[in-house]
């Protein structure tokens, strides 16, 4: 998609479910992204075209929840042999094919922590190393560069927080609050850091580096599932492999695949989180549209061309999904 078309597709934003879209007995939770749909057992996660950075929604994006839904179904195809995933196949076929934005899932019992796997010195573990802060717990050794490679990964959870900021918590105080067992500790630990080299890997294969990126999990059926995204640009951190040495070296930024370009606009505006946001105009938000559609190729090997070209006809997709799934 080119950026006449994006520019033309900005009034057909899905900027999520509205109240009547929601069936008789069915509970609709609307997170900053996802419109989350439940009944008993059952779930729908519709991915919005909203943006938000530093926990607040901004504005919205062309075709931004198309991307992120359908890069999470190719990640968690790729990554169903480490752990199991929270989608539920349908009779009438893949639900993210068909809608573009959507997903039928299991209810899960989420886990109120989010994992956060660090491969690289960068991000707020940078400003926190900065400022002689611990990053989630963890000191880190003196003397470390802008961008530098841990030697192992490592993992920074934080508390979910239902507004506001996420609050930064290390494992040892997750499972002495009670937020966690330790066992489930140990297994969420393993799973993390197997996902993550799982997608290190896959994507060195395509010139990438899979920087940091954030999991949630949820236990269902009695075990312990990914769920919610994985390895999106919304939920992770990519860099471009080539020119990283060169720029290592020089202290420079890297070449971003990600919604980071997005977050340093805001910064450099004087917007990290507080206060009044500034003004998104059309000219950001389609080229932060072209750089969702960019990292979709770059990840999935594929070009972006959308499932529904209009909101209305991704409205009444999910519609159809939404009876099918919850009856009606």
């Amino acid at each position: 998609m080119n950026e006449s078309a994006c520019r033309l597709a900005l009034g057909q934003c899905f900027d999520g479910l509205r109240d009547t879209d929601v069936p008789t007995g069915v509970s609709l939770y609307r997170g900053k992204v996802r419109d989350v749909l439940s009944k008993g057992t059952k779930a729908v996660l519709v991915a919005s075209d909203r943006i938000s950075a530093f926990d607040r929604v901004l504005s919205t994006v062309p075709y931004k929840g198309e991307v992120l839904t359908r890069i999470s179904s190719w990640w968690f195809r790729n990554t169903e042999d480490i752990i199991p995933n929270h989608l539920v196949p349908l009779s009438l076929g893949d639900a993210s094919q068909r809608t573009g934005r959507a997903v039928a899932a299991k209810r899960c019992d989420m886990v109120n922590a989010e994992v956060v796997v660090r491969g690289y010195l960068t991000g707020s573990a940078w400003r926190d190393y900065q400022a002689g802060r611990p990053v989630s717990g963890i000191v880190l050794p003196s003397g470390l560069r802008y961008c530098q490679q841990f030697p192992q990964p490592i993992l920074t959870p934080s508390t979910k927080e239902a507004e506001g900021h996420d609050t930064p918590a290390s494992g040892q105080e997750l499972v002495a609050s009670g937020v966690v067992s330790a066992d489930l500790w140990q297994e969420i630990e393993r799973a993390s850091i197997a996902l993550y080299k799982r997608g290190q890997q896959l994507m060195a294969q395509r010139g990438l580096i899979l920087v940091d990126t954030k999991y949630e999990f949820g236990i269902a059926d009695g075990r312990l599932v990914i769920a919610d995204e994985i390895h999106t640009p919304d939920s992770s951190r990519y860099w471009y492999a080539d020119g990283y040495a060169e720029r290592f070296a020089s202290g420079d930024h890297q070449k971003e695949l990600d919604k980071e370009t997005f977050r340093r606009w805001l910064v450099d505006r004087g917007f990290s989180g507080d206060g009044d946001a500034p003004a998104i105009d059309d000219d950001v938000r389609c080229q932060t549209a072209l750089r969702y559609m960019e990292a979709f190729k770059a990840i999935t090997g594929n070009d972006f061309e959308p499932v529904h070209g209009t909101a209305h006809a991704a409205r009444v997709a999910v519609a159809s999904l939404l009876a099918e799934v919850f009856g009606g």
